[in-house]
């Protein structure tokens, strides 16, 4: 996606061109810039490419005024930061706004063909337009990365100057100037033709160097660039990785690692976090003498934000979520325990009768019947009229997907640690329901079941194995039978609702709870206004609506546009996450979906044609 060209901005106060000197490129939406655009992603702008500038002191573009605290105890706990911040407005009274760098430097003029770097055209200032010929240039569409995160220049001085035996002994420079050009026969790479001036080597084309180890044949490895914290910003501890080249618009390039947390009480209570510095050392003291002695210390006698009473039920909150018996959790585990406290929270609920007209977490038990339920085999519905979703960008991955990768693979956003993050603040409702637990438990363990869901675990363990350095340290793989059947059965429930409810599904989310303990779904919609809080989607949950809803959605689920080719599908090739699941079924656009439409299995809510009995929901589709 490209951002709208740039536009003229005044400052909406006094009318006046903004105070700082850098000129405007364009706009992006404030969500954009935590999914699409963060730190160290490439941005197009008209003709123009740049990358995200990181968050370090030196080059701190988000200025406290613009980019207002959002405080979320539990995600900044996980996160171990204190406060996560909104990404600055993009409007008419900003001051400010997201710094980037050109980036890729190597441009070409498709007047002249000369390949150089963008200084070297000598274009007027604020423009990037060839000296010469007063063309716009074009900035190169290929990049190097590594599975660090490094992002680099395509080398093409190396890719031209390449000897026959691949000795890097004799590439080098050679005092000519480097030429691009298109021969316009075809649009593969091999129209894209490179020479040197030199005339010391031949013409070549691009053709080739997309392939895997096409830069290591050239011995070249990764030198740790990273163009986002400067343009001679490298990684101090070296890299020494495979570079593999890509398109620069490739999503490849660029894969944020994004971690979210329901407010859920007590920490929902709508007001911002006045310890949110201080709950790293509340949480040392084993004693309230102590834990006063710090606060007045901090704040004085009687002038404490909270009281006493309070602080200690937040943080005997906080020690719900620590996890028994694990002296040094992973990341992953930590998460799962959020999780799970929010799956406690969402099941017992809470009565907006009852809570203040600023809480941000209300969650009843419909009015209607449940036991109308009971033949689905779904119990347990809730009503979410009022919720709040911190999504907070961690980190990002190059070449790697950042749903199954491993914090060495994750690239900071920063140089030096920083004690805050970008984050999105969003608002909305849902409808929280369960499997029936006896029911599942019979259903998980039948061996054509089991076995089916084998085939994609297996299929999925092996991609995570292809893309790890080390199969041993690859991420596993989270398919089980009720994770499989949990996530499909949200997503026909979101394409069902999306026809009930009005709302388009890129609007609606899943939020799963699939383990050993837990079997649950919240759909939900989820926005930065007050678009997701009207009261179309809590409706749905209704036991008479939602069980209206789900018959007919296992009717539209029975059959495929695609089939008998969906239903037959085979997880046995490499590349193959899926099963009985496509783009005309089940699949949904990537924003709704928490695993990138991957471990999908319409079969096994309604049955194959071969072996009804696959389905969870068999006895009400007759099998």
């Amino acid at each position: 996606m490209t951002p709208p060209p740039a536009r003229r901005r005044r400052n909406a106060a006094n009318g006046t061109a903004p105070s700082h000197n850098l000129p405007r490129r364009g706009t992006v939406r404030r969500a954009q810039a935590i999914s699409t655009y963060g730190v160290g992603s490439l941005i197009a702008v008209d003709h123009e490419s740049f990358v995200v500038s990181g968050l370090d002191e030196a080059d701190r573009s988000w200025r406290e005024d613009e980019s207002p605290v959002v405080h979320e105890r539990r995600l900044a706990r996980l996160l171990d930061v204190d406060f996560f911040r909104l990404p600055p407005a993009s409007d008419d009274t900003s001051k400010d706004g997201l710094r980037v760098r050109r980036f890729p430097l190597m441009h070409s003029c498709p007047e002249c063909n000369d390949l150089q770097p963008h200084r070297d055209f000598s274009p007027p200032a604020g423009r990037s337009v060839c000296g010469t010929c007063e063309v716009d240039l074009v900035p190169s569409r290929f990049v190097v990365a590594c599975e660090a995160g490094h992002l680099d220049e395509f080398p093409y001085w190396q890719w031209v100057h390449r000897s026959p035996d691949r000795d890097s002994t004799r590439i080098g420079k050679c005092g000519g100037k480097l030429r691009m050009r298109t021969t316009g026969r075809t649009s593969s790479l091999r129209s894209i033709v490179i020479s040197c001036t030199c005339g010391q080597v031949p013409e070549v084309s691009m053709e080739g160097s997309f392939r895997r180890n096409a830069l290591k044949d050239l011995r070249l490895t990764c030198q740790g660039a990273r163009p986002w914290l400067g343009l001679s910003a490298t990684d101090p501890a070296g890299c020494g990785l495979p570079v593999r080249t890509l398109q620069r618009g490739s999503s490849s390039v660029w894969q944020p690692v994004l971690k979210s947390a329901l407010s859920i009480p007590p920490w929902s209570s709508g007001r911002a976090d006045p310890l949110a510095a201080h709950w790293s050392k509340l949480r040392k003291y084993d004693n309230p003498a102590r834990i006063e002695g710090y606060l007045d210390a901090v704040f004085g006698d009687d002038k404490w934000p909270l009281p006493l009473e309070e602080i200690l039920t937040l943080l005997d909150a906080e020690q719900e979520e620590d996890l028994d018996g694990e002296t040094a959790p992973t990341f992953d585990h930590r998460y799962r325990a959020l999780r799970n406290k929010e799956y406690e929270r969402l099941r017992s609920g809470n009565d907006e009768s009852e809570q203040s007209r600023d809480e941000q977490f209300v969650c009843e038990t419909p009015l209607g019947d449940p036991s109308v339920l009971q033949p689905l085999g779904i119990t347990g519905p809730m009503l979410v009229k009022k919720l709040r979703e911190v999504r907070a960008l961690k980190a990002f991955t190059r070449l790697l997907d950042a749903e199954s990768t491993t914090d060495p693979k994750e690239m900071p956003l920063s140089q030096k640690p920083l004690r805050w993050l970008p984050a999105m603040e969003v608002r909305g409702e849902g409808v929280f329901l369960r499997l029936d637990e006896s029911r599942l438990e019979v259903w998980e363990k039948a061996p054509k079941v089991a076995a089916r869901v084998e085939r994609m675990r297996t299929a999925h363990q092996r991609v995570l194995d292809q893309r790890a350095d080390d199969p041993n340290l690859a991420v596993s793989s989270p398919a089980t039978p009720r994770m499989v059947l949990v996530h499909t059965l949200a997503h026909v429930l979101i394409n069902e609702w999306s026809l009930e409810a009005g709302y388009p599904s890129a609007s609606l989310r899943e939020r799963l709870y699939a383990a050993d303990d837990m079997a649950g779904m919240l759909i939900y919609t989820a926005t930065s206004d007050s678009a997701g809080s009207l009261g179309g989607l809590v409706v749905q949950g209704e036991p008479e609506f939602l069980d209206s809803t789900v018959r007919s959605a296992l009717r539209r689920t029975e059959w495929c546009s695609s089939d008998p080719l969906c239903m037959e599908a085979d997880a046995a090739r490499s590349t193959e996450t899926n099963l009985a699941a496509c783009h005309a079924c089940v699949m949904l656009p990537e924003t709704s979906c928490e695993h990138n439409n991957i471990l999908l299995d319409r079969a096994l809510l309604v049955g194959t044609p071969d072996a009804p009995s696959l389905g969870f929901f068999a006895p009400l589709t007759g099998g």
